[in-house]
């Protein structure tokens, strides 16, 4: 039986990491902020768009976007980690170019959430 009561709006929380991936990327491509905004959109209206990252022991997911300054499509673009803590809030873990790095490993995405956990929330 479905419930009448609204769904409760989510709340997208960004990691220092992330922040400072952000930043660095935004001063090589100026588009970026407006390339993550489909995707901050699907993750606002409650989606769990890409695909499940494994071995992290966190319901972690990677998203491909296109690069509009690099113009190679989403496999020359970015990759966005995001963590979904919990029902309504979403965890920007990371932010990379795939033309700079390959992938993040387990560890490092762990050591990002477990440091976030243990800092006041970032919004």
């Amino acid at each position: 039986m479905a419930s009448t009561r609204s769904k409760a709006p989510v709340r997208l929380l960004y990691s220092d990491a992330f922040k400072r991936q952000l930043r660095d990327l935004a001063k090589r491509y100026r588009h970026i902020r407006s390339d993550l905004q489909p995707l901050l959109e699907l993750l606002l209206a409650g989606a769990t768009p890409g695909d499940q990252v494994s071995g992290t022991g966190y319901a972690l997911y990677k998203v491909r976007l296109p690069n509009r300054d690099a113009r190679r499509g989403k496999s020359g673009g970015y990759r966005v980690i995001y963590y979904v803590q919990t029902n309504t809030d979403r965890l920007l873990v990371a932010v990379y170019s795939k033309s700079d790095q390959a992938d993040v490993p387990a560890a490092e995405l762990r050591r990002i959430i477990e440091a976030q956990d243990a800092s006041p929330e970032t919004g």
